[in-house]
């Protein structure tokens, strides 16, 4: 007989307390389930339960046997969910985080492709800067950019981008343009309001050290295109992704401030709760993702 069978009709009789109820539970015949339980006593040569004309209950073995068996069909269980969940077609709302610059400049414009490939699933993104709480908060996933603080969450690389502090031509003709990270000082520096870091910036040196620099300015603001837009007027240096000041620098309207320092690349990722297997909206969402942006540093 199959061995999942057996395990079955014993932990179902366990369950339901009886052969009775067991063989309504599994949609067959009381001495089907009789047969199942009396084959796997004989495979194992010990007695599982003990049967009265009143009663059944488990041995101390069959217990002990009870306790595996219910996690071993419980994985099969979940072994078949993952299974018919990955061959479902992704549908719901998509509850979506994003960080407001990189989904304003990166992710908005190709959504409408997702959403052609996936037409059941409902997008509800929320663009914030703010660092929100997943699963309290009622979140499918987040898009993050740099280092991930949160290592009880499932995460999936999706790309780089590179980070440099810019200034308009005519802020380094007024103040001077800085020579190095100690130079900063003596600049007015524009900031985003929402880092944790309070108001400093972590900058890689020309030797490979990462030096904190605190910052101060006539602004602070928790969007990155506005701080672009007030480093493009002459305000100041603000420190920027590529795909924000890129086509400002091409443009001539921002400069690198220290051009000879090193580019630092910072990830973007997708994160997810934990779970034994990830919603076919949320997996078409990453893999989505994940192939629009392969092999792309922005």
């Amino acid at each position: 007989m199959d061995r999942l069978t057996e395990m079955e009709a014993f932990a179902t009789v366990v369950d339901q307390g009886g052969f009775t109820d067991a063989a309504r539970k599994m949609g067959i015949s009381k001495s089907a389930v009789s047969k199942h339980v009396s084959s796997l006593e004989a495979r194992l040569g010990a007695r599982l339960l003990n049967r009265t004309t009143r009663r059944v209950s488990p041995t101390e073995i069959g217990l002990a046997y009870y306790d595996r068996a219910r996690r071993v069909l419980n994985d099969a269980g979940e072994a078949d969910a993952l299974v018919t969940s990955m061959q479902t077609a992704p549908s719901g709302v998509l509850r979506v985080s994003v960080d407001t610059d990189f989904g304003v400049s990166l992710l908005s414009p190709i959504l409408a492709d997702f959403l052609r490939d996936c037409p059941e699933v409902t997008v509800n993104m929320s663009l914030s800067n703010r660092y929100v709480e997943l699963i309290s908060e009622g979140f499918d996933l987040a898009i993050r950019m740099g280092e991930l603080e949160d290592s009880s969450l499932r995460a999936r690389r999706l790309l780089n981008t590179t980070r440099r502090m810019v200034g308009s031509p005519a802020y380094f003709e007024q103040f001077g343009r800085p020579k190095r990270v100690e130079d900063l000082s003596d600049h007015r520096l524009l900031h985003y309001s929402n880092e944790a870091s309070a108001n400093v910036w972590r900058i890689i040196t020309a030797s490979g050290e990462r030096r904190a620099v605190r910052t101060t300015g006539w602004l602070t603001v928790n969007d990155g295109q506005s701080l672009l837009n007030a480093a493009i007027s002459g305000l100041g240096i603000a420190y920027l992704p590529r795909f924000l000041y890129a086509e400002a620098m091409k443009a001539g309207l921002v400069e690198e401030a220290i051009p000879s320092l090193p580019m630092e690349t910072v990830g973007v990722h997708a994160v997810y709760p934990p779970g034994r297997f990830t919603q076919p909206k949320v997996r078409a969402f990453i893999d989505f993702l994940s192939d629009r942006f392969a092999e792309h540093q922005i």
